[in-house]
This record gives C-alpha cells, structure tokens and sequence, in this order.
C-alpha cells in the first residue's frame, strides 16, 4: 500500500504549514504565564470550545480503531459516540456552572475544593495513569499503523516523528496553540473522512448495495443481551458510566470548557459538539463497513481489521485526494496527542509539583510540565506490547480499560455535586475500593491465562456491565461511609452543590437558556432518530 507520490506529500506539507501558522497566530501578543499556557486565559468563545472537545476527542481510536470495530462487528461501536451526546448535554447544564464558577484550573482540585485532598491526589495519579495506558499509548500505535501502512515507514519511526512534531507544538504553544489547531484539524478530519466514505460507497455500488452485501447484522446499534462486545444492556447501563467519567470529569476535556469565556459560552460549545458527535458514525465507522463490503466483493484484502481505514484510503483515492485524507488521518493522531500531552501536563504540575513546591516560578512550572510529559511518552511506549493481550481491536482495548478506572470517580463527582452529605471519607473509601476492583480486573484480564479456575468468571464479565456494577457498588460505599461519619464542612458544600450554587451563578447560567434548550432538544432529537433509523429493522 506504500503508493504516495508527490502530489500526497505536497498535501501533507501543506497542511503542516497550515498547522504551524496556526500557533503562530494563536501565540501573538499573548503573555506567558501559569492561566494563559494550560487554560488560553479563560476567554475563547463556544464554537472554538466545541471545535476543540470534538477535534481532542477523534482521535487514533476513531479513525483506525472506530472503522476497525466496524470492520469486525458492524456500527454497534457507534454507540459510545451517540449517547456521548446525552453526556456532553449534562456536562453543560449540570457540571459546568460549579467548575467555571469555582475557578478552579483542573478537576482534582475541585475535588479538593469538595471533599479534600486525597481524592484531588487520586484523580490527578489515575488521570495520568489512565493516559498512559489509553490515550498516549493508543495514539502511538495507530501513528505507526498508518504511517507503515500509507508510506512505508517503520512502525517505531511513524510514532516517534508524530510525537516530536506535536511535542514541539503543544510545549511551545499551550493550550492556545491546541484549541487553534484544533479547530484546523476538524475541518480537514472532517472534510478526509468524509471523501473516504463517498469514494468507498462509489466502490460498493452505493448506499443499497452495501447494506445488502453485509447484511442486517452490521447495520443495527442494538446487540443481544450476551452480545460479547457491545450487548445492549451495556450500552443502556454501563456505557454511560464510562461516558460521565470521560466527559464531565476528566481533564482532557473539561480543560476546554473552563477555558471557555463564561458559562453561557461552555454550555454552547457542550452542545455544538454533542451535534458533532453524531458523524463518527458515518464517517469513521462506516468506512470499516464498506471495508468489509469490499472484501466480500474481492476488490480489497485486510490483514486486520484495525486496517481498514488505511487500506480504503491506499486503495480508492487518487493521488493529491489521497494526501490531503493521510493529513486528517495524522490530523486526528496529533489532535489526541497534543490535547492529552497539555492536560496531562496541567495535571503533572498544577495538582503535584505546585503542591509539593507552591512557590516555583511560572517559568519553572512550566517547564516541569514539559519534562513531565517526556516521561509518560516514554512509558506510552514501553506499554504498547501489552495492549493486545487486553483487546485485538483499538478501541474496544480503549472502552475496557476505562470501564475499569472510570466507575468510582463518575460516583464521586456526581455525588458531590447532587448530594451536599457527601463527605471526604466516602468518597475516600469509595475511590479506594473502586481501584482495587477496578485494577484488579485488568491485572486478571493480562494474566488470564495464568488464572484458577474459580476466577475465570471475573474475567468473563463483560466490561460494559462490569462498569455498572462497579459504579453501583462505589455508590453505595460512598453513601454508606458518608452516612456513618460526620456531615462535610459548610465551606466544602457552599456553592459546589445543587442546593448551594449562588444566586449570581444562577444568574449567569440563565444567560441564552431559552436558546440553548432549543438546541438542546434538537439534539436529543436527532439522537433519536438515529437509533431508530439503525435499530436493525431498516434493513430486513
């Protein structure tokens, strides 16, 4: 497949350029302190807010692991991005007027703020750990895979040049120089995916003929109940947890909300990009559909399913189209990589070394930020061997192991924001006990083989209705703990909950609400009606 020629590498020039002018831009003027470098000054409006939670969210797992899913399974992957949206709509009316009204630089210190210090070091040492194993790692291999696959170039070269190209970026330039190149990566992640998807279904014959080549099976979001990977109780149960967790709570996006100028703002963007939201479907997914059309047509071979988009984008596109589809794809992987390595720096420095040195310099935190995320790229890489021995296929390896870290903190937020009883040593126990069971999972997932017997069940769950039992059972820790201690200091309850929030709060939050509720009900509209357009009985 290593078919480029000159006119894909002047696409590809190009769009680097374009990348590069974009931080450029977004550094002019700007002053070069702690808020300006991890939070773009708290002033950028909503349709950069949106642009951005989309662009950092389609990443790696997207393009190479979403049409891999769909390549092996059919759209029910899809699902982890439709119901994002319901999430996205209560991060924006439910959590975002406490974060941006607490004024708080990262979500372990709100947890701080609410509860104490133990929760914000956990938060801040599984977010980090949890970017490792899935965001860093994931974008590293999928770098290899398609530039191996589209040029030629080695495995371990195509990840190592991607991250130095974003490493530059993202250290020089911030969160500022993110959120503008962001929002170019959106366009042209959009504009690639989308001729993939038109050129595939040239080469099927069309709409008609591809859902009739592979079947009604491939084309419904709802899977039975003992489905292995996606049944639909997971989905209704479990995928939500993991979806709290992903975006109400975790630095890698919320970070773009509190940059956001006020509430009204935030909440606009949520909802701008829980309509985005929508497209993975059709423009990541389906190109693994249309693989798997291809195959069964003879016209295309996939060595693995994770292969899928590549092998579309070799296979069908012409010279120049081809490049410019190999930009968004590399888009994609620097977007994820230079979102995750700005957040993960915010967290390194602001909820650990500030707190272990509160009078370093901004100059020196700064710098501690940059050093700290070497460091995880380094473990990213030493983890990528051992990501198969959890799943074969990107994304669900993504969607596994955040099923086993995500449930406790889901149950700790939404319990200190609806709940002022909630109290320090609850959601300690609840923490603690939920990563025992958690990491437990994935220490028997990678050692199975090695397992008795009598544990082979607990391996066997599935991990969607692993997360809700996990996420129930945190619960019930957290209410159970917090009930047989003493009630939390007013000063840990006053506005950070429902009961509590303040009148100018309320005040700000009612500013475009009328607006943003049309909105908002269009989404869940269309929501709706995607899952009944793909309930399966469309097509029989």
């Amino acid at each position: 497949m290593h078919i480029f020629v000159a006119a894909d590498w002047l696409a590809i020039a190009v769009y680097f350029a374009i990348v590069f002018g974009a931080v450029l831009y977004s550094r002019r003027g700007r002053r070069r302190d702690a808020q300006e470098y991890f939070l773009a000054g708290r002033n950028v409006g909503w349709y950069v807010v949106g642009a951005s939670i989309f662009a950092s969210n389609i990443g790696a797992e997207h393009l190479v692991g979403l049409a891999g899913s769909g390549a092996a399974g059919g759209v029910a992957v899809a699902q982890f991005e439709i119901l994002a949206s319901f999430i996205l709509l209560l991060l924006g009316w439910l959590f975002v007027p406490f974060y941006l009204s607490s004024g708080v630089f990262t979500m372990p210190e709100f947890l701080e703020r609410r509860y104490s210090a133990a929760p914000r070091y956990y938060l801040a040492g599984m977010s980090i750990f949890g970017y490792i194993l899935t965001k860093i790692s994931v974008s590293l291999t999928a770098a290899g895979i398609v530039l191996q696959a589209l040029t030629g170039i080695d495995f371990w070269l195509g990840a190592g040049i991607l991250v130095v190209i974003t490493g530059i970026y993202t250290m020089w330039g911030g969160l500022r120089a993110v959120l503008y190149t962001d929002s170019v990566q959106a366009i042209v992640l959009l504009g690639g995916s989308i001729a993939v998807s038109l050129f595939g279904l040239h080469a099927v014959g069309g709409w008609h003929a591809l859902t009739t080549t592979v079947g009604p099976q491939f084309m419904t979001l709802w899977k039975p109940a003992n489905d292995p990977n996606f049944p639909w109780t997971g989905i209704i149960f479990g995928a939500p947890i993991l979806a709290i967790w992903y975006w109400c709570t975790d630095q890698f996006i919320v970070q773009r909300v509190l940059s956001a100028k006020n509430i009204s703002n935030a909440r606009e963007g949520t909802v701008l990009a829980g309509f985005l939201k929508q497209t993975p479907l059709f423009l990541f997914v389906m190109p693994g559909i249309i693989a798997v059309a291809l195959v069964k047509m003879g016209k295309i071979h996939l060595a693995s399913p994770d292969q899928a988009f590549p092998t579309l984008v070799a296979a069908l596109l012409p010279a120049g189209i081809r490049g410019l589809v190999a930009a968004s794809l590399i888009s994609a992987l620097m977007g994820s990589l230079s979102s995750v390595f700005n957040s993960a720096a915010t967290l390194f420095t602001l909820d650990i070394f500030k707190r272990l040195y509160p009078d370093a310099s901004e100059r020196t935190t700064v710098r501690v930020g940059q050093v700290g995320v070497a460091a995880m790229v380094i473990f990213g890489l030493l983890w990528i061997p051992f990501m198969r021995i959890v799943s074969g296929q990107l994304y669900t390896y993504i969607q596994s192991v955040q099923a086993y870290v995500s449930p406790p903190i889901a149950a700790v937020f939404l319990a200190g924001v609806l709940w002022p009883r909630a109290n320090s040593f609850g959601a300690i126990a609840s923490l603690a006990s939920g990563f025992v069971l958690g990491i437990g999972r994935l220490v028997c997932e990678i050692t199975h083989a090695k397992l008795p017997p009598a544990m082979s069940w607990f391996v066997g769950i599935n991990f969607l209705h692993f997360a809700f039992v996990l996420f129930v059972t945190s619960v019930v820790i957290l209410a159970v703990v917090s009930l047989l201690t003493a009630k939390p200091d007013p000063a840990q309850t006053d506005g950070l909950t429902i009961r509590s929030i303040s009148e100018p709060v309320k005040k700000e939050a009612r500013r475009g609400r009328g607006r943003d509720l049309v909105w908002s009900a269009l989404l869940i509209l269309t929501v709706i009606g995607v899952w009944t357009y793909f309930s399966g009985l469309m097509f029989r």
